[in-house]
C-alpha cells in the first residue's frame, strides 16, 4: 500500500488516500483528518479505512501531494548510518547509533520550496530513507521491532553546514532544523508493499546531475536496530518519523565544496518509493 496525503487544486483541506499505483491516480479514503490521526486509531478501525473510498479514485492530475506526514510527534536523525559515507569522510565507523533531531516545522512537501536562511553559506542536500511509525511502543526487542514499522517514504535532510559543524559549540540542532529542511514524500511505502528496505538505490541530483548515488546495503544500523536502539530512550508513537542517515557525496566533503544556492532544484529519490523534487529559493522576510 503507497499511502498518500493530498489536497484538491480548489482547496487546502488535507486528504487521506492510497495511490492506485505508483505516482498515479489516488484512491480517496472515506476519513477526515490527516494520515497520523488515522494511525491514532484501533487496528480494527485503521483496516476499515483503508479499505475504503473503493469508487473514490481521484486523477493525478486533479490532486496535490503534500508530505505523508506533516505533524509527527517526533522526528528523529541517525548520523553517520552509511559505510560509504563513513569513508568519504576517513570516519570511523559508528559503534552505536548517533541519534539527532529536527523539528517538525521542518517538514515540506513535495514541489514546495526549501527556504535558503540569510545566515547560512553552506547549504548541503542529503537524501535519506526515512522510517515511519506505525505503533506506539517503549523498550522494543529488534526481533519485533518490525511490527511497529508502517513503511518508508522519501527524506531530504537539508543541513546548514556552518552552522551543524562550525557554529554554536559544534551542536548540531540549528543547522538542521530551520523552516523546510525536511521535504518529506511522495507517499509512505508499507512494509508488506516495498519489500527489503536495505537494498534500494538511493540518489540524490543537483540541477540534472547526479551527486549521490548509493544503495541502503550501506546502513550501518538497519531499521530493526534503529528502532529498538530508540526506543530504549523514548517511546516511538505513530506517525513518528526516522531519517535514516545519507550516503556519500553531499556537498561540504567535496574537493572543492560544493553548496546549495537559489535557484538550484533538488531531486532526492529512494528505488520503490518515489522521487520528491524542490527548488532552493531565499526565505521570505518577515
Amino acid at each position: 500500500m503507497r499511502l498518500v496525503q493530498f489536497t484538491s487544486k480548489a482547496s487546502d483541506v488535507i486528504n487521506v488516500g492510497v495511490e492506485v499505483t505508483a505516482g498515479g491516480d489516488v484512491r480517496q479514503l472515506a476519513f477526515t483528518g490527516n494520515l497520523r490521526s488515522l494511525l491514532a486509531k484501533s487496528e480494527s478501525e485503521r483496516q476499515q479505512i483503508l479499505s475504503s473510498g473503493q469508487e473514490n479514485i481521484r486523477k493525478r492530475a486533479d490532486v496535490v501531494i503534500k508530505s505523508p506526514i506533516t505533524d509527527p510527534e517526533k522526528v528523529i536523525c541517525v548520523g553517520m548510518n552509511y559505510f560509504d559515507h563513513c569513508e568519504e569522510q576517513n570516519a570511523p565507523i559508528p559503534t552505536e547509533p548517533l541519534i539527532f533531531s529536527k523539528f517538525p516545522n521542518c517538514i515540506t512537501h513535495p514541489g514546495s520550496p526549501i527556504y535558503h536562511p540569510s545566515f547560512t553559506s553552506k547549504l548541503d542536500w542529503e537524501v535519506e530513507l526515512a522510517i515511519v511509525i506505525g505503533k506506539a511502543g517503549k523498550h522494543i526487542p529488534e526481533e519485533s521491532a518490525m511490527e511497529h514499522v508502517l513503511g518508508y517514504t522519501v527524506a531530504h535532510d537539508v543541513s546548514a553546514r556552518d552552522w551543524q559543524l562550525g557554529k554554536n559549540g559544534g551542536q548540531w540542532l540549528l543547522g538542521k532544523t530551520c523552516d523546510t529542511f525536511l521535504p518529506l514524500g511522495p507517499s509512505i511505502v508499507t512494509v508488506d508493499e516495498l519489500g527489503d528496505p536495505h537494498n534500494l538505490r538511493i540518489s540524490c541530483r543537483v540541477n540534472g546531475e547526479t551527486v549521490q548515488d548509493s544503495t541502503t546495503a550501506q546502513l550501518v544500523f538497519k531499521t530493526e536496530q534503529v528502532v529498538s536502539w530508540c526506543s530504549k530512550f523514548f517511546t516511538l508513537t505513530p506517525g513518528d518519523v526516522i531519517s535514516t542517515g545519507t550516503p556519500p557525496g553531499v556537498g561540504c566533503f567535496r574537493k572543492p565544496p560544493v553548496f546549495l544556492k537559489v535557484g538550484d532544484v533538488v531531486e532526492c529519490e529512494v528505488e520503490k518509493i518515489g522521487v520528491i523534487t524542490n527548488t532552493i529559493e531565499a526565505e521570505p522576510a518577515h
